[in-house]
């Protein structure tokens, strides 16, 4: 991935446009803004969440590897590093594939999802219904490859249709839903057509104008999907679609996706935000940066999904990031003026890992302090952000948030800044002290050395609430 990681669509547009499984991201320069009126009051109210919790599931995930890409022979170079039991990749693909037959998550806990998310100080869910290897987490009646079929052990479970009852219970809890829904499916005989034999790489395995019909089977069953998606679930604020490649400049696979998207905004979701990642155009309405933070504040709405371990996909020797670094996370991107979609992978059996757990919590104790300073706020126009300092901005408030070394929690004895306009008065909000400051020639200058309350007791970062007259 190259510094920023966008495609510049004045460039001929490659097949590349993900990198080991990530995907670069749209130029903000090309973005349209949506048009319709609920959608665009929708996506106001969406940026202003800032943190979702996002999760990668399906029943692959009992091989602790890779979700999907190892499938595709085109990304074996990186995708298959961890297949150690078999150099048989026909036995694989099988293996892969056959593992409905034995996921059986008896420890899911929509419910305590949910709560636990809560706890945390996520604001929306985005839930994983379907990846590229075309397993359905939701009781579609386009395939009986999903969650709900006899074939899976689960399907007799209660909570057996997942996405419906995760839907459910973050929705209870006043979150916002956000489907992601992969557009390829390598399960799909209308995307890779067996009579064709392997597919060479992630794309469909034929040629499209050779088999309009085929091609055509593919985008009614990619449709019947969406319609079942945004009918029988309640509300949902966003369709989330992954598999950038699939559009019409790439092999011609045009899914036509604003004939479906337009039925559903005329229909049962009138509000529905949708990212099309990568695609750009009217229904990439935010854009995606993957694994990464843009170097500069990006002046579009957008969201960062970024893993809390080392990939998306439930491994059993994951590392994940700890409390100081989600915090510092957090802080860089809702500084920049994006979201944070923020990616815990349950285990096979249906619970959340519980070292994530730990550094989700810790984000959670700061952000009951702090998220005043993170929660409905834009970028301050007039305070650069630097690697100790970030800056957001709502109403008639500028916060600033000092950031901590890890191990090391000081501050230096005063503290300028360039801000022009009257200042009434500096809270911290740790502990809701009133700060003392002086004007100067250039802006002010905050007393920092006349704090009674011990920054020591301090965590990961200390938010100021400047608050102009």
């Amino acid at each position: 991935m190259g510094v920023t990681g966008e495609i510049k669509k004045d460039e001929n547009l490659q097949e590349e446009i993900v990198d080991n499984g990530v995907h670069l991201y749209s130029d903000h320069k090309d973005y349209i803004p949506p048009k319709e009126q609920a959608v665009k009051e929708n996506l106001a109210r969406f940026m202003g969440l800032k943190l979702g919790f996002m999760v990668h599931w399906a029943p692959a995930c009992q091989l602790g590897i890779v979700e999907s890409w190892a499938l595709s022979d085109g990304d074996e170079s990186w995708s298959r590093q961890d297949i150690d039991w078999t150099d048989d990749m026909d036995e694989f693909k099988q293996q892969y594939i056959d593992c409905n037959k034995t996921f059986n998550p008896v420890k899911f806990r929509p419910d305590k999802w949910a709560a636990f998310a809560e706890e945390c100080g996520f604001k929306y869910l985005l839930f994983n219904t379907k990846h590229h290897d075309g397993f359905c987490m939701f009781d579609t009646k386009t395939t009986d490859y999903k969650i709900t079929d006899s074939s899976c052990p689960y399907s007799t479970n209660p909570n057996a249709d997942i996405v419906g009852r995760v839907f459910e219970e973050f929705r209870k809890k006043g979150m916002a839903i956000s489907a992601y829904f992969s557009k390829p499916d390598w399960h799909s005989d209308y995307y890779w057509a067996k009579q064709f034999g392997d597919a060479v790489d992630r794309n469909v395995n034929y040629d499209i104008d050779e088999y309009p019909e085929l091609w055509e089977k593919f985008v009614e069953y990619t449709h019947k999907q969406l319609l079942e998606l945004t009918s029988n679930y309640g509300k949902i604020d966003v369709l989330w679609l992954d598999g950038g490649w699939v559009n019409p400049e790439i092999k011609k696979q045009d899914i036509r996706l604003g004939e479906v998207v337009n039925t559903i905004r005329n229909t049962t979701q009138p509000h529905l935000i949708v990212s099309d990642r990568t695609v750009s155009g009217e229904y990439e309405n935010f854009i995606t940066p993957e694994q990464m933070v843009p170097e500069k504040p990006i002046p579009v709405p957008w969201e960062s999904c970024i893993s809390l371990g080392e990939g998306f996909s439930y491994s059993y020797s994951d590392h994940y990031k700890s409390a100081h670094e989600l915090v510092h996370l957090l802080i860089d991107i809702v500084a920049k003026g994006g979201n944070l979609a923020l990616n815990i992978a349950p285990q096979p059996d249906g619970n959340l890992p519980e070292e994530g757990m730990k550094s989700l919590y810790g984000l959670g104790k700061w952000l009951k302090i702090n998220g005043e300073a993170i929660y409905e706020t834009v970028v301050c126009e007039t305070l650069e952000s630097n690697e100790t300092y970030a800056f957001t901005q709502k109403a008639n408030a500028i916060y600033m948030l000092y950031k901590y070394s890890d191990g090391s929690i000081r501050l230096p004895r005063s503290i300028e800044l360039a801000i022009s306009d009257p200042v009434r008065e500096i809270r911290l909000l740790r502990t809701n002290e009133i700060i003392p400051f002086e004007k100067n020639a250039t802006g002010i200058t905050i007393l920092t050395a006349k704090l009674e309350v011990a920054v020591s007791d301090a965590e990961h970062c200390d938010c100021f609430k400047i608050v102009m007259e």
